[in-house]
């Protein structure tokens, strides 16, 4: 699952066009069921949630917020191999 990986990197380079790549990426993925897309929609929201703290707060908060987003994507993950 290459296409992680790739979300991960985007993780890090938190931007406008870094949210959209992920939802690219991810949507491939939203009709296996409605607790992937759940799960993936949770992500997206995560990682704009992301977005708006690197913007607009000093940089303790970063990488908790990061880590949130991680985590939301290993639940993507982990019910895709559970599906497949």
């Amino acid at each position: 699952m290459d296409c992680f990986k790739r979300v991960e990197g985007l993780i890090d380079a938190t931007s406008v066009e870094a949210i959209n790549s992920a939802r690219v990426l991810l949507d491939q993925f939203k009709g296996k069921s409605e607790t992937i897309a759940q799960a993936i929609d949770d992500f997206l929201l995560d990682f704009m949630t992301l977005l708006f703290v690197v913007e607009a707060t000093r940089e303790q908060f970063h990488n908790p917020a990061r880590r949130l987003a991680r985590i939301r994507l290993s639940k993507v993950r982990l019910l895709l191999t559970r599906c497949s």
